[in-house]
């Protein structure tokens, strides 16, 4: 049988080592290796989701002996939590690598860079072995590292550098988490379905694994206060450094805090949810608020993942304190899809401000002004997107917001304050939209060219799922629900 998900771990790999024995390829060779190795990848996560998932298990499984001294090996497989979050990656990677085929700067390096993130992202998502996903965890970190030190903006040095010390310090406690879980078990293993069925740690062991696990997620999310590297990283990225950043590996954080601390450590968990819950409430209410005083487009952006990820804190939260399976289910139903909705219209919007920046040469709003004349295909999609973004019903994260509040309301009813940030979304938002695209617009933005074909390749299935998820979000949240719903979640 075909290894149809090793396949697609590791085909990206497979393209930078192509790359690597190329010394001398040129420009557009580079970008059509990324573009068929991510391609392929892309088709290989589509047949996976055609074959589904099953209630209480994990499928399309492969294993091989690793390390057998300790209990380690070479384990991945699905579930309604991974294969959506595996397919978003394989797209996101797909239309980056789309967007940066225009550009020549070094770009055999950068494609290998981009291949090996791949790589690592789908293998975070799919590994059924502890040691096997940090590894995966970790290797993301070096190749977002030198994207940003080596292509970003003027600022790009301190910015790779504070991404890397605060996710490289912030990821050791999961290490010594995972450590003491394994020392734990007996007998030895890294398998991280027996961790799931029979968790190895109880009592204050167990609060201490969860609070070493909490810290490494709440750093990736990121979650208030330890979300300063954010905004910089983002910022100082390149484009296509930014959309992977967001729509891919902020979810490494929230994917962790569902897979390791609620489905390993769930009544530690239980007992912390309160504690969860109010970070996720601050990191809902703070980006939201923090976002309204920006006047860097992209800055803007970057503070409203922190919002709509509290979001996705908070609907794991709640799961881990419901006491009814079925609100539980509503919850995490609503936090994964939150996390599948924020990587396609957060992508989308750094892709849009992207383009902007290509045309306009600024992120400054105050300095652009009535762009949706000379450019009213870009801005009515920079408008879509916002508006999916700030939870309008028929886009993307309205069904996940709403279950999220839904079960909110049922579970810890304080906390849906953080609907509030909703209205401060809107604010910032309509801010933006008023000072970039409305007006008249200056004489040196006349003959501003709209999107060409290439923008549009990149933007119309974004378009398209934001939408197809908005107005019926069944065909994404029957998989997920096929695990959350599952006795034992």
């Amino acid at each position: 049988m075909i290894p149809i998900l090793s396949l697609s771990v590791f085909l990206p790999l497979i393209g930078a080592l192509i790359l690597l024995a190329m010394p001398r390829a040129s420009a557009t060779q580079a970008h059509a290796v990324g573009i068929a190795a991510s391609a392929a990848t892309l088709i290989l996560a589509l047949v996976m989701w055609s074959r589904g998932v099953v209630a209480g298990e994990f499928v399309q499984v492969e294993e091989i002996a690793w390390i057998e001294a300790i209990g380690a090996a070479y384990r991945v497989g699905v579930d309604g939590l991974s294969l959506p979050l595996i397919g978003l990656t394989a797209l996101l990677f797909l239309l980056s690598f789309i967007h940066q085929a225009r550009s020549q700067d070094r770009a055999r390096s950068f494609v290998i860079l981009m291949l090996m993130l791949e790589t690592a992202s789908i293998g975070t998502f799919a590994a059924l072995d502890a040691l096997l996903f940090y590894v995966f965890f970790e290797v993301s970190l070096v190749s977002m590292y030198f994207m940003i030190a080596g292509w970003g903006e003027e600022g790009r040095q301190r910015a790779a550098l504070m991404f890397f010390l605060y996710t490289l310090l912030g990821s050791l406690p999961l290490l010594l988490a995972i450590l003491g879980m394994f020392l734990a078990s007996d007998p030895w293993s890294f398998d991280m379905r027996i961790w799931i069925d029979d968790a190895p740690l109880g009592g204050a062991a167990a609060m201490a694994a969860l609070v070493a696990m909490l810290f490494t997620f709440a750093v990736k999310i990121p979650v208030f206060p330890v979300h300063t590297w954010l905004p910089a990283a983002h910022v100082q990225a390149p484009t296509v450094g930014s959309v992977i950043l967001a729509g891919v590996m902020l979810k490494f954080g929230t994917y962790g805090l569902v897979r390791f601390a609620l489905q390993m450590l769930p009544d530690a968990f239980a007992a912390a949810g309160n504690v969860v819950l109010i970070f996720g409430v601050a990191s809902a209410l703070y980006g939201a608020l923090v976002a309204l005083a920006q006047s860097d487009l992209k800055r803007l952006i970057a503070y409203t993942s922190v919002n709509h990820m509290g979001y996705v804190v908070i609907g794991v939260a709640v799961a881990a304190l419901a006491t009814d399976p079925a609100m539980r289910a509503v919850a995490l139903d609503g936090a994964i899809l939150q996390m599948v909705s924020h990587g396609l219209v957060t992508g989308a919007l750094f892709f849009l401000v992207g383009m902007l920046k290509e045309r306009t040469h600024t992120r400054e709003m105050a300095r652009m002004g009535g762009l949706l004349k000379p450019v009213p295909v870009l801005g009515w999609s920079f408008v879509l997107f916002a508006f999916a973004s700030l939870g309008l019903p028929g886009l993307a994260h309205f069904p996940a917001e709403f279950q999220i509040f839904l079960a909110t309301l049922n579970v810890a009813p304080v906390a849906v304050i953080s609907i509030l940030a909703i209205v401060v979304t809107a604010g910032l938002y309509l801010r933006a939209i008023g000072l970039v695209f409305l007006g008249e617009p200056d004489a040196r933005w006349q003959a501003l060219p709209d999107l060409d074909r290439r923008d549009l390749v990149v933007l119309v299935p974004l378009v398209l799922l934001t939408l197809a998820i908005g107005i019926a979000p069944g065909w994404v949240l029957s998989v997920i629900h096929v695990t959350t719903s599952a006795a034992g979640f």
